[in-house]
């Protein structure tokens, strides 16, 4: 066999013209989790030791957020790396029906016909990350939470949800099985592909019911036993964090292997109900909006935590230039590698929408909230077409980390300067 002289070897190096294979690529986000309920980010009644672990080896930012606090439109910015108002999925649903379907049936029928397929074709347009990938030969497996459809839609390759309204079988993994993954992985191998794997199951999402050896570690902890469900559905999807790292070492595939994490939404639960409380899910509160966001690359990445603030939007850029796949200029968000680009950034944006679209064409007719951060200072700004009653808040996030005191009143040349800061990036029309 004819050999290649080393010195060849490191002349290509030099030159660029001989580049390392892409990474693989495993997208966690879990369903419906605040902000704080980590051990890592000092929890003191939640268990999550794989999560830690995966905060100690990983570039953590702390202070990371999402744009919207509602699932679908959080996932479609997360992977298109652009806010709801561009690539206009800004609800969980279409508008409501006309012909007296009760509101709740009609959110959770399986159909919606044309107005998701309105929403499944913002999808079909945006930049995705998949499609994109592929690019550079990438295998996408699709698991877990995905409203736009069939997987194909969002340019994955292979996938588990066929399309219901935002899952079918694809809510099987971390619940019910990891399989699909560990097999999408065999097969990447065997074919000597790249992979990415997005995996959003829906955990710790409602319903509640986890299993009874994880409950009765809670009960104790709490008078709620509704919180102590959530409690335990926490640590159990950390669990499945933990078998899916797992796999990856006994592969050998954790050194070339980006790992990234974060939340979809917050979540709050009402100790009486069960349900979300205010100031999280859907909310334009930190309890809705705030996750910590991880990046585990020990190939390329020092571990540190840092900070500074992050946007999930910074995600999609991030890993196209970690694959060498050009960013296209539609995605404003930052290299979250780049420390210089993010100790430069002191504001992030951020919008809320509708549960369900007033006009699936117009993404202002559905807004509530725009809002912004700069520094420690955030800024919400109401739209009064949808909160009619609701009034500007500025609050001081290092004081007031639960935003309980609204400064607004003596604070207005702040107010105004921020204001104008928020009508530059989006004015809401």
């Amino acid at each position: 066999m004819k050999r290649t002289p080393l010195l060849v070897l490191l002349v290509l190096a030099g030159t660029g013209l001989l580049r390392a294979a892409p990474p693989n690529i495993v997208f966690i986000v879990s369903d419906d989790q605040l902000w704080s309920d980590y051990s890592f980010m000092g929890s003191k009644d939640v268990r999550t030791p794989n999560l830690d672990r995966l905060a100690a080896q990983s570039l953590t930012y702390t202070r990371g957020y999402v744009p919207s606090s509602l699932c679908c439109p959080s996932l479609a910015s997360m992977i298109t790396g652009q806010y709801p108002h561009q690539h206009k999925v800004t609800s969980n649903d279409p508008p409501f029906p006309t012909d007296g379907t009760p509101k709740k049936q009609f959110n959770k029928s399986k159909g919606f016909g044309d107005g998701r397929e309105v929403m499944n074709r913002y999808m079909d347009a945006a930049p995705s990350l998949p499609r994109m990938l592929a690019q550079k030969g990438y295998l996408s497996l699709q698991t877990g939470k995905w409203w736009q459809g069939n997987f194909s839609r969002g340019g994955f390759t292979h996938g588990m949800t066929r399309g219901e309204r935002h899952g079918d079988e694809g809510l099987d993994i971390g619940r019910k099985t990891m399989q699909p993954i560990y097999d999408f992985i065999a097969l990447a191998q065997k074919e000597q592909k790249p992979f990415f794997v997005w995996y959003a199951p829906m955990l710790p999402h409602q319903p509640h019911n986890p299993p009874e050896r994880l409950l009765e570690k809670y009960r104790a902890k709490t008078p709620s036993l509704p919180v102590a469900k959530y409690w335990a559905m926490v640590e159990w999807f950390d669990e499945t964090c933990g078998q899916l790292l797992d796999h990856l070492d006994q592969k050998g595939l954790s050194n070339d292997t980006i790992i990234v994490y974060l939340s979809d939404n917050g979540w709050i639960t009402n100790p009486q109900t069960g349900a979300y409380a205010d100031k999280s899910k859907q909310s334009q509160y930190d309890g809705g909006l705030r996750t910590p966001i991880m990046l585990r690359w020990p190939a390329r990445i020092t571990p540190q935590r840092s900070a500074r603030l992050a946007s999930s939007i910074d995600l999609a850029p991030t890993l196209l230039k970690a694959a060498g796949v050009p960013v296209p200029a539609s995605m404003s968000g930052l290299d979250l590698f780049d420390s210089a680009a993010v100790n430069g950034r002191d504001t992030i944006y951020g919008e809320c929408f509708t549960h369900n679209s007033m006009d699936l064409n117009r993404p202002a007719a559905s807004l509530r909230y725009r809002w912004l951060i700069e520094g420690d200072w955030k800024l919400i700004v109401p739209a009064t077409r949808n909160e009619p009653t609701a009034t500007v808040e500025l609050y001081q996030l290092d004081a007031d980390p639960t935003e309980m005191k609204n400064l607004a009143a003596g604070e207005k040349e702040r107010v105004y300067r921020l204001q104008t800061k928020l009508d530059a990036w989006w004015n809401g029309k």
